[in-house]
C-alpha cells in the first residue's frame, strides 16, 4: 500500500506548473508562426525585391482591418452567430448568475455579461476583447444537466479565458496566419502574370529561390494553421488548470467533462454552429472525428486525466 501511495503522490501535478508550462508553449508556438511569416517574407522579398513591399502593404492593410473588426466586435459576433440570449438575473437563471459572480470574485475580474443559447449539448464559451467587455454564454443543456459544482467548473474554465486575454491572443494568431495565407496567395497568383524575378530571372540562383518560394507559399499556410490549432489546445489546458486555481478543486470540472464525454459517445443533440466560432467553445461542438494535429480541442480523456492528478 505504501508503494501505491507513493506512486500516486509522485504522479500528482501542480496546477501552477500546468498553467506556466502551457503558457510558455503557447508563446513558443506563436514565435514559430512569426518566424514562418518572416521567412516567407524574406524569400519572396529576395525574389521580387521592391515589389514585395506592395504585397506586404496589401496583406498588412487587409489583416489589420480584419483584426480591428474581429477584435472590437468579438463578443457581438460570437453571440449573434449562435443566437444567444441575455440571461435575466432571476428565476431559473439565478444560480447561473450566482456562480458567475462567485467566479468573478475568485478570479479578481469584473462580472462578465451572462448569456445562454438554446442547445441541449453541454457547452459554453467566453468572448470579448478584455475583462471589462467580456461575455460568458452557456447552453441550456449546461444549465439543465450540471449540478452547482460542475457549473462552477465550467464557468471557472471560461473565466480563465477572460483572465488570460485568450480572445486577444487567438485573434493575433489568426491575423498572423491570415497574413501568411494572403501573402502566399498573392505570390502564387503573381507567378501566372509575370516572370518570377526581374533581370536575372533566368539565373540558377533565382530559379532556386523561386522553387523555395513556391514550396513555402504552398506549405506555410498549412503549417501555421496546424500551429494555430496547437495553440488553441494549449489554451484549453491553461483554462482547465486556472479553473482548479479559482475553485481549489478539480472535481466540478472533471464531472462536467465526464458528462460532455458521455454525450459525445451517445451522439447527443447537435445544433448548427458556425465553424468560425467553434474553437471558442469549451468542447468541440461538432464532435469532429479527427485526432492529433487537426484537433481544435485537446482530447477529453487527456484533460480529465490531468485534472484528476491535480
Amino acid at each position: 500500500m505504501a508503494n501505491v501511495s507513493k506512486a500516486s503522490v509522485d504522479s500528482r501535478i501542480s496546477f501552477q506548473d500546468q498553467i506556466s508550462g502551457n503558457k510558455w508553449k503557447s508563446f513558443f508556438l506563436m514565435a514559430i508562426i512569426f518566424g514562418v511569416f518572416v521567412l516567407i517574407g524574406a524569400v519572396i522579398g529576395m525574389i521580387y525585391q521592391a515589389d514585395f513591399f506592395v504585397i506586404m502593404i496589401i496583406a498588412i492593410v487587409i489583416s489589420t482591418l480584419y483584426l480591428w473588426i474581429s477584435y472590437y466586435n468579438s463578443d457581438k459576433i460570437a453571440l449573434a452567430s449562435v443566437r444567444a440570449i441575455e440571461a435575466p438575473n432571476s428565476g431559473e437563471f439565478r444560480q447561473y448568475h450566482i456562480v458567475v459572480e462567485n467566479m468573478a470574485l475568485a478570479s479578481g475580474l469584473p462580472k462578465p455579461k451572462v448569456y445562454y443559447m438554446k442547445d441541449e449539448q453541454i457547452n459554453a464559451f467566453a468572448s470579448g476583447r478584455n475583462p471589462e467587455h467580456a461575455v460568458i454564454c452557456v447552453t441550456t443543456g449546461t444549465l439543465n444537466k450540471l449540478n452547482k459544482q460542475e457549473l462552477e467548473g465550467v464557468i471557472g474554465h471560461e473565466m480563465s479565458h477572460i483572465a488570460n486575454y485568450d480572445i486577444r491572443f487567438m485573434t493575433l494568431a489568426a491575423v498572423m496566419v491570415g497574413m501568411i495565407a494572403i501573402i502566399s496567395e498573392i505570390f502564387l497568383r503573381s507567378l501566372w502574370f509575370k516572370g518570377a524575378g526581374h533581370g536575372d530571372s533566368d539565373s540558377k540562383g533565382n530559379a532556386i529561390l523561386v522553387i523555395v518560394g513556391i514550396a513555402l507559399a504552398i506549405l506555410a499556410p498549412i503549417f501555421v494553421q496546424l500551429v494555430q490549432l496547437a495553440i488553441s489546445r494549449r489554451r484549453e489546458y491553461v483554462a482547465d488548470a486556472n479553473a482548479v486555481q479559482f475553485i481549489r478543486s478539480p472535481t466540478g470540472l472533471v464531472g462536467a467533462l465526464e458528462k460532455i464525454k458521455s454525450e459525445q459517445v451517445s451522439g447527443g443533440v447537435k445544433k448548427p454552429i458556425p465553424k468560425a466560432v467553434a474553437p471558442l467553445f469549451m468542447a468541440d461542438p461538432f464532435k469532429t472525428k479527427v485526432s492529433g494535429l487537426f484537433m481544435t480541442h485537446p482530447p477529453l480523456e487527456k484533460r480529465i486525466e490531468l485534472l484528476e492528478r491535480m
